[in-house]
Order: structure tokens, then sequence, then C-alpha cells
């Protein structure tokens, strides 16, 4: 069976240096051969756990984790470039669903570290994370404090040379398989986001339960977790107390655009399949792609895959080269890669007919993964939100309500 068409053209952008052409090459290479011997889906836990291994063992997460000091910290470059995170989510999620979602957790897990832990915390970590050899995950969302994160109200306790954790998280993704978690509670420095403060939390540490496991339409491991009298050490908070929501929230800045590249991951691998069909379906003494209405629907996914892959990459640039806020950037990019691959895969499964609602078959598969990426780390709504403030703040228009809580700043240690 002949390869489905796939698109290379982007890669000749401006906005790519040669090393982000190797990288996308060597990895799409890679996936090719490496993700058909690693374990399906049944078992979700054990395959997410192979595919953590089998990128770190091929090196895959460096890319995930800065570098630091001399390479310290165990990632491929000094500092996380967003160009590559974007290139490697966006060529995991045309292969296999769960390997971007595994090399995503291994990122967006330890990016707290990455930004305001300490050396030590840094240099015992991050090098573990980028060779597959621990398990990381991001605890932040709570059952009455999803996308208002401000209103959390899992509370750590000062008490002397520890921090006691009581509350609860919830759709936590790699809940139940991570080696540790970055977790963020209410520390009472001040009231609303400026009391949050952010913890390192062994998967072992007593009163940590993360027992109860949440099943979802598209197979990820996702727990919710909850702390009982639960003892962090002091020296395992992850940057000045009181500074955790600003902590919180430019770890997603760094991570968002790439889920916008995970999104055209999804919508690229679709068109590829939508190809394959329209010029093999043959009805009518004709194929499938003969017809004027299909040559539209591929016309129109096309269209919007490019529109996509252009404020995606746009968003990166920005922060890798210009060096400075993508938060409206990243926000146009999520919003419009998640909503177009929805888009483009609605579009496809009506060209399969009932072929595309066969459990298990690839459109079928890509249909439940994208609804997930339109609601997580910012659902399109509140992308919208993100825009329209920016844009305020920019007209000098903004009202004091409308950037409360605004913590979208740049550090360049990630």
């Amino acid at each position: 069976m002949a390869k489905p068409y796939l698109d290379t053209d982007w890669l000749d952008w401006p906005f790519f240096e040669d090393r982000h052409r190797a990288l996308a090459r060597d990895l799409a290479d890679w996936c090719d051969h490496a993700l058909h011997d690693l374990p399906g889906d049944d078992d979700v836990d054990a395959a997410c756990q192979a595919r953590v291994r089998g990128l770190g063992q091929a090196g895959w997460l460096q890319v995930a984790v800065p570098g630091g000091p001399d390479g310290r910290w165990g990632g491929r470059w000094p500092q996380i470039d967003s160009r590559a995170l974007c290139i490697m989510r966006e060529t995991l999620a045309r292969h296999d669903a769960l390997a971007d979602f595994a090399f995503a957790m291994q990122g967006l897990g330890s990016g707290a570290i990455a930004l305001a832990g300490s050396d030590e915390l840094r240099e015992q970590w991050l090098p573990r994370v980028a060779r597959g050899e621990l398990i990381a995950a991001f605890a932040l969302s709570e059952p009455d404090a999803g996308s208002d994160v401000a209103a959390m109200t899992c509370a750590a306790v000062r008490d002397g040379a520890d921090y006691v954790l009581d509350g609860e998280k919830t759709w936590i993704s790699n809940g139940g398989i991570a080696d540790f978690y970055c977790v963020f509670a209410r520390t009472g420095e001040a009231p609303g986001a400026r009391g949050i403060s952010a913890f390192l939390v062994d998967a072992d540490t007593p009163g940590l339960d993360a027992s109860t496991r949440i099943d979802v339409m598209a197979p990820h491991p996702l727990a919710t977790l909850r702390f009982t009298g639960c003892r962090v050490p002091a020296l395992r908070r992850l940057g000045p107390a009181g500074q955790g929501f600003k902590l919180a929230m430019m770890t997603l800045d760094i991570f968002r655009a790439s889920v916008a590249a995970a999104a055209l991951g999804f919508a690229r691998r679709t068109l590829a399949e939508a190809l394959a069909r329209s010029t093999g379906r043959r009805m009518f003494g004709q194929t499938l792609a003969d017809l004027q209405l299909t040559q539209a629907a591929l016309g129109d996914m096309a269209c919007d895959i490019d529109a996509a892959a252009l404020l995606t990459y746009r968003a990166a640039w920005v922060r890798d080269v210009q060096q400075r806020r993508s938060t409206r950037e990243a926000a146009m990019a999520k919003m419009t890669a998640t909503e177009s691959a929805q888009r483009v895969i609605d579009r496809a499964l009506q060209l399969f007919g009932g072929v595309g609602v066969v459990s298990g078959t690839p459109v079928e598969k890509l249909y439940r993964e994208i609804r997930a990426l339109r609601i997580y780390e910012g659902a399109t709504e509140v992308q919208k939100l993100i825009i329209a403030r920016e844009l305020l703040k920019g007209s000098g228009g903004g009202s004091p309500a409308a950037s409360q809580g605004d913590s979208h700043g740049t550090d360049r240690t990630c």
C-alpha cells in the first residue's frame, strides 16, 4: 500500500532554520519505523509509558526541556525552541496521537521546574525527564477551577520546613502513571491569583492519592488527585511564594502554540487519508475525486490547514526570533488550528461515509482526538477572550478588569 500523500512545502517557509528542517525529516523517518513497534492503546497506561521510554531513548524528549548552562539540564539546546516543539508535535500527532501526548506532557509537566526550580532541582529532575526515565505531570485544574484558575481551593499551609497540601486536582494528564507532579496550590500571600504557589510533589508522597481515573473519548491517562495532609519540603517549592499563577501562565504560554501544532498534525494526516480515499474510491463510473463536491471539500481542507500552519509557526517564530511575548499569537494559533482541524476531520469523515464511523479506523480515531484539543490548555472561548484582552491592552482601551491576573510574561530560561 502506497504511503499517504504528505505536503512538506511548509518546511521551506522562512520561519525555519536548517536545524528545524533536519529535525522534521529525521523525526518523520523515525516515526515511520519505530512507532509501529510500540503497543496499542488497549492498555493506555502501558502504551503511554512505552512511548515515553521510546521517545527518551531516541533522544526526542531532549527537545521538550532546556539544556541550561553547559547542557546540565539535559535538553538539546540551551533554551526550549518553540518552532522545534511545534515540529515535534505536528509530526508525532500526524503519526500517533498518544506519542504526541507523551511528548507534550514531558515538556508541560516539567516546564515549571525549568522556569523556576532551584539549580539542584533542575539538575536532578530535568535530565531524567529528557531521557524518559521519569514521567511528568502538570496539576493545575480543579473541579471548580478550570478556566478560572484563580478560583482554586487546593491549599498549601507552611508548617516548619514543609508545606502541607490539602485539596483536589482533576483532569490531570498522566495522572496515575506520573513519577512526579508540578502542583499549584493556594498559599494565601494575597487574594486571588496572587496567592498561589507551585510545588514539585513525588508521586509516592504519603497523603497523595491518584487512584481515581478518568476515562475519556480519546484514550489518555487522566486522573483526579486528592491531597490529604500531604507534606512537601519547602525546598520543593518552585519559585517565590505567591508567584505560582504567573508561573503556570508562563508555562502554558510556552506550550500553547504546540497544541495548535498537534491539531495541525491531525489535520494533515486527515487530508492525506481523504486524498487516498477520494482517488481510490470508485462510484458511478468514476472516482470520488472526480466529483466537484469532493474537490470543493478538499480545497477547503487545504486552505484551513495552511492558514492554521501560518498562524502556528508565526507564534513560535515570534517567541524564538523576536524573543517577545507571544500570548496573542499563540492564542490565535491554538484557536484557529483546533477549530480548523475539527472542520477538516468532519469533512473527511463525510467523504468516507459509513466507513468513517467504524471504530478504530484512522479518521474515526482522529475525530475523537481533535475534540479534546478544542478544550484543554484553554478552550476556544477562553482563547477569544485572551485575544480580545491583548488587543484592548495594545489599543489603550483595556480596563483593569480586562487585565486582572495578566501573568503571561516571557522567561527565556525555557
